[in-house]
């Protein structure tokens, strides 16, 4: 009797709502994943720069600028920031202590379980899988507008998706079905799938050069746009507020969970944690440094888009060419060009790479069917996975019109962000001996016991900064008669669980396992 209670409570009942990984069961898989370890802090960076800076800064910064914060966009780029900064450091400390693939999916398993875990997983899909397909749907675009410059003329229906978006009465949004099928973009997804099946250190040598020709170009526009700059379209900064998220503060905060898009990916580092050399040293270079260059960066960019064109004449989708225009350098739009093109590229590049190594971790922990954690045995990376996951993207890019979901994806990615700060507070409870390699700074307090560390902390409230004025947005839309945005949101919701109680719920390892030893310790019960 006194066995069978001692072994209850070393090992006590849990339902699938508390089934959760432990620290131990992650260690062990850092030596068992079977990846090819060959990224250095270098290549992490690159990988950080190169998953930030695309979409958002070409395109979304101007339609931001012109619709929500005027000038003081660059107030929102540093208030997305500071949200961002905070969950850095916390994917810091917890990519040091669980250097594995998986991202936000592996913290939230060993924190919350396996339901969030597969909760988290499935908001990373809209982050890094669906979002691909939107920016490669910005790479058509301005691939297209690239090869007319030189007398090639791509006709739209190659670069246009099969399903439209139309404005409706009332500021609705209509769905119509065209003619087109985005070949263009489809094509760039194929080309992407390519390189991450050859092998993660080849697709980071392809991304570090095309980080270093879109910085260059980005570099290049502020240091000639800096002379072209009228201090007249910096006034007033914080336009008076017309209503709603039109200008004001709530512009500026509005505006900042719009451009939050263009950083998502820095913690895409994070993703290849089980492909770093020194992990625990490494990623947290990567993550912070990454984010602290795209910053900088932004903020240079939007000084002098702002500064050389008035701001209600940016909500465009190519306000850096409008820009570029009115500083009358016609070499240098052929320029911005390029350098958006090899951008928007390498965007896909990670983007893909870290959903491909998020359904690989997925599909090893059972969630997911196996196909997508097989390894090819000469690059050692899940080309299977890969090259599904590319297909749907290609399809995605060339049906389905992505843009009316980009505020989902920040959503999404918000939300994840908010539980990888819970994460770090939780650990710190549940193992208070525990010393991460990379600690999140500026320390903590106790309130009856419990640690709840400043940084982390921060990162939840600014999540929640960066949640709300999606959530009014989708509510105000479906008052407005406009369902689009909440039924986009409610049908991912209901397919995520779907796919959840049909398969992964039936083939989880952990689950499994668990039963397992639970039949050794109670043989009678089983």
């Amino acid at each position: 009797m006194s066995t069978t209670a001692g072994t209850q409570a070393a090992r006590p009942r849990v339902g699938r709502l508390g089934l959760r990984k432990t620290l131990a069961q992650i260690e062990a898989e850092t030596h068992s994943h079977g990846l090819k370890r060959s990224l250095g802090a270098l290549n992490l960076t690159m990988l950080g720069i190169g998953s930030t800076i695309g979409a958002g800064i070409y395109v979304m910064t101007g339609a931001a600028a012109a619709n929500y914060a005027g000038p003081a966009i660059l107030l929102s780029f540093l208030v997305a920031c500071l949200a961002c900064v905070f969950t850095a450091l916390s994917y810091g400390e917890l990519a040091s202590t669980m250097p594995v693939s998986g991202s936000a999916y592996t913290y939230a398993y060993a924190s919350m379980g396996e339901v969030a875990a597969w909760v988290v997983g499935w908001l990373l899909l809209l982050e890094y899988g669906i979002s691909c397909a939107g920016v490669a749907s910005g790479f058509s675009g301005y691939a297209t507008s690239l090869l007319h410059d030189f007398g090639v003329n791509i006709p739209d229906w190659y670069s246009t998706s099969f399903v439209q978006t139309l404005p409706g009465p009332h500021g609705t949004t209509l769905l119509d079905v065209g003619h087109g099928m985005n070949l263009v973009g489809a094509f760039a997804s194929v080309i992407v799938t390519v390189l991450l099946v050859i092998g993660v250190s080849e697709s980071a040598t392809v991304n570090s050069v095309i980080v270093v020709l879109k910085v260059s170009v980005l570099l290049v526009f502020v240091a000639l746009g800096i002379s072209a700059i009228h201090p007249a379209n910096w006034t007033p900064f914080v336009p008076p507020n017309e209503g709603g998220f039109r200008y004001g503060v709530p512009g500026i905060f509005r505006a900042a969970s719009v451009i939050f898009f263009a950083y998502v990916g820095f913690e895409a580092v994070s993703t290849a944690s089980a492909e770093a050399l020194n992990p625990k040293r490494d990623v947290p270079i990567g993550i912070i440094t990454s984010l602290g260059i795209c910053t900088v960066i932004y903020v240079c960019v939007a000084a002098v888009m702002t500064g050389v064109v008035p701001y209600r004449q940016l909500g465009v989708a190519d306000p850096l060419a409008i820009a570029v225009d009115a500083m009358h350098q016609p070499w240098l739009a052929l320029f911005v060009k390029i350098g958006a093109v090899t951008g928007l590229c390498s965007v896909m590049l990670v983007l893909q790479y870290g959903q491909s190594r998020i359904f690989f971790t997925m599909a090893r922990d059972g969630l997911l069917p196996r196909v997508f954690c097989v390894l090819h045995p000469r690059f050692r990376t899940p080309w299977l996975g890969t090259i599904l996951l590319g297909c749907g993207v290609a399809t995605a890019t060339a049906l389905l019109p992505i843009d009316i979901i980009s505020d989902l994806v920040s959503l999404g990615t918000t939300t994840a962000f908010g539980i990888v700060c819970f994460t770090v507070i939780w650990q710190r409870n549940a193992d208070p001996g525990l010393k991460p390699p990379f600690p999140v700074p500026f320390g903590a307090i106790r309130i009856r016991g419990i640690w709840l560390g400043i940084v982390p902390m921060l990162g939840i409230l600014f999540a929640l900064v960066m949640a709300v004025p999606l959530l009014i947005d989708i509510v105000r839309a479906l008052l407005n008669h406009d369902p689009i945005p909440a039924l986009l949101l409610l049908g991912y919701v209901v397919l995520g669980a779907l796919c959840y109680l049909l398969y992964g719920y039936r083939h989880s390892r952990l689950a499994a396992d668990t039963a397992a030893a639970r039949c050794l310790e109670e043989p009678p019960a089983c």
